[in-house]
This record gives structure tokens, C-alpha cells and sequence, in this order.
């Protein structure tokens, strides 16, 4: 959908087309509304509190519209004897999905082989290491992960070596900018030239306008639009 598209829907939602009075609303402001509903909408399906409780994988609508969202990418990992942990992660990252790699004995004896990685809480890796059925192991092909200061640590006991690891995460919407409008982001840069538009379907785009409709109303103190607005993106969602 077009972003000139965007900013007359979300101006007809909120009764503002002919709107001269104090509360007229900037397209700036616009962005910044539909680029944070994005946000807001993303992480609330991907948690699953929607009106019928679905996560990011749990109905083939949740796959369908936040399938655009995964991105998978090759990390680096350092041995730091009893894990391997990862460089920082990507400033787009979002929320975690899976981590995949090979494991192979450090000694070279045995061939590298696909390992399942679950992601695990810091407080029990004392507990999971020590835990026979649990604990990361070769034969098994089975380890766990945990995640601390943007950093991924995937658990080997010392008993083997990682390698090509990838990780799989939902990242973040990207914005959407509009020509000749400041970037509410970085207000000191030049007004782009092109415009970025939103990546999702226009099915979704319309939940959006919903959402940022919803936003602005709720700066503007509109309650009553607020709450219009608040159920027809869960309705239809």
C-alpha cells in the first residue's frame, strides 16, 4: 500500500480530512504512529494476545503474516570453553526463533553431526549441566542455549566444538518514511528522498492504520476514537 494511501486512511479513521482546528495532525506525526503500531501490533501477535490467543506459529494466519519477519543469518561463535558464545546481536533483532548448528568432537575422531538446540533460562544451567539427561552431548546431539547481555551461549561442556551456526529470529518492521517528510527518528538528517513503504500485506496495512488511528486518538485525548479503533483491530485481526 502506498504511504499517500496510508496518511488519508489514517486521517479518515480519525475524522480529520478538512481538520483546521488545534488538533490537525502532522504527517510526521503520522509516521511515527504507524511505525510504532507496527512495532506494537508485531510483538503482541508474536506473544499471542490477540482475541483468540495465538503465537507467532500456533494458527496458518500467524505464519502467514509474520513469515516476512524471519530472517536467518550466519553468527560467529567463540569458544569459551564450557559455551560458545556469540558476537552481539544484530540491531534488527527482534525475538528469538531457533539456533542450528554442528557439533564435532575436538579431538577430530568423529564427524560433525546437526545438534538440537533448546533455549534455556540462566538460573538452571547449573542444573542442566549436571542433569544426565539434559546436559549438552554429542552422542546425543543435544545442547542448550541461553541469552545474556545480547549474546547468545550455546552449552558444550567442553566435550565438543560448535560450527556453522545460524540464527533464526523475527527482527524488527522496518520503518516506513515518506518524501520530503523529516524522519521523526533523526530529525537532523535531510527529508528523504524516496519513500520507504511498508513491507507488509495490505491486509495487515489496514490492521495498522488501525493501530496508529488508535495511537494518535490516544495522544489527542479522543477516547472515544481510541476505543473504536482498539476493536476494530482486534475483531479483524
Amino acid at each position: 500500500m502506498l504511504n499517500s494511501t496510508i496518511l488519508i486512511k489514517v486521517k479518515q479513521r480519525l475524522n480529520k480530512l478538512a481538520s483546521n482546528d488545534y488538533d490537525n495532525i502532522q504527517d510526521w506525526q503520522i509516521i511515527e504512529a504507524f511505525n510504532k503500531g507496527q512495532s506494537d501490533w508485531v510483538r503482541r501477535n508474536l506473544h499471542g494476545l490477540n482475541i483468540v490467543k495465538e503465537g507467532d506459529e500456533q494458527s496458518k494466519r500467524r505464519i502467514d503474516d509474520l513469515q516476512i519477519l524471519l530472517t536467518t543469518l550466519s553468527i560467529v561463535m567463540t569458544n569459551k570453553q564450557q559455551y560458545f558464545e556469540s558476537t552481539t546481536l544484530p540491531i534488527n533483532y527482534l525475538q528469538f526463533k531457533r539456533i542450528s548448528t554442528e557439533a564435532e568432537k575436538a579431538d577430530g575422531c568423529c564427524p560433525a553431526k546437526k545438534m538440537i538446540v533448546y533455549l534455556a533460562e540462566n538460573q538452571n544451567i547449573d542444573i542442566l549441566l549436571k542433569d544426565h539427561n539434559k546436559k549438552p552431548s554429542y552422542d546425543w546431539g543435544e545442547t542448550f542455549a541461553t541469552l545474556k547481555d545480547n549474546m547468545f551461549q550455546v552449552y558444550t561442556n567442553n566435550e565438543f566444538i560448535l560450527k556453522n551456526t545460524t540464527l533464526t529470529y523475527y527482527r524488527q518492521p522496518t520503518k516506513i518514511l515518506i518524501t520530503g517528510v523529516q524522519d521523526p527518528y533523526n530529525p537532523t538528517a535531510v527529508p528523504p528522498l524516496v519513500d520507504t513503504i511498508s513491507e507488509f500485506k495490505d491486509d495487515i496495512v489496514e490492521l495498522l492504520i488501525d493501530e496508529c488511528a488508535k495511537i494518535i486518538a490516544g495522544d489527542i485525548e479522543s477516547l472515544q476514537q481510541v476505543g473504536l479503533q482498539d476493536k476494530s483491530v482486534e475483531s479483524n485481526n
